[in-house]
């Protein structure tokens, strides 16, 4: 085999290695990308706790949000639209969700925190936007969310301002189900 033809296969080979490198990555990007705001809070995504650490002098107010996916046939709705909660207070609060349709239906909900820079200071201990939910026909549910806000908050020079935080929900349709519910 000539120089010339080992040359090109050897850079033949590289870019098929590499397109396999940057089609792996692209699948992973996303699951990546999840996993970096859960941890950092980027982009207003909540932290995920266990405990709240306990309620701490001062006040902030939590505004709750709810969207639907024109796909999906539900009504969609917080309880109450403001609360106003001590730093560090475990809270609960509750949404409805209702089924206008005549068959079982599934939605994922997605959430975010405004402003971005409080996300990683508001954590949901139990949270129905954790799992997939699936409505009977017609059925309505009150769904809960058990979250605190860090403490830490009124810490950070980038949040310390901040007097109301919005929880925002956008249900979306599930094609194929995971639960059997």
């Amino acid at each position: 085999m000539s120089s010339l033809a080992q040359k090109n296969r050897n850079v033949g080979l590289r870019a098929a290695l590499f397109g396999l490198a940057m089609l792996a990555l692209a699948f992973a990007a996303v699951p990546l990308y999840r996993v970096f705001c859960q941890v950092t809070g980027f982009g207003g995504t909540t932290m995920k706790a266990e405990a709240a650490p306990g309620a701490v002098a001062g006040q902030i107010g939590v505004r709750f949000d709810a969207n639907i996916s024109p796909a999906l046939p539900w009504k969609f709705e917080p309880e109450q639209a403001t609360v106003r909660i001590h730093p560090g207070a475990r809270t609960t609060i509750y949404y409805h969700a209702t089924n206008y349709t005549a068959r079982n239906t599934t939605g994922q909900a997605v959430f975010n925190v405004t402003p971005e820079a409080a996300g990683k200071y508001f954590s949901k201990i139990e949270c129905f936007c954790f799992t997939e939910q699936t409505l009977k026909p017609g059925e309505d549910v009150r769904m809960p969310v058990v979250f605190y806000v860090d403490p830490k908050l009124r810490d950070d020079p980038a949040t310390s301002h901040i007097d109301e935080i919005t929880l925002s929900y956008t249900f979306y349709p599930v094609e194929n189900p995971e639960s059997g519910r």
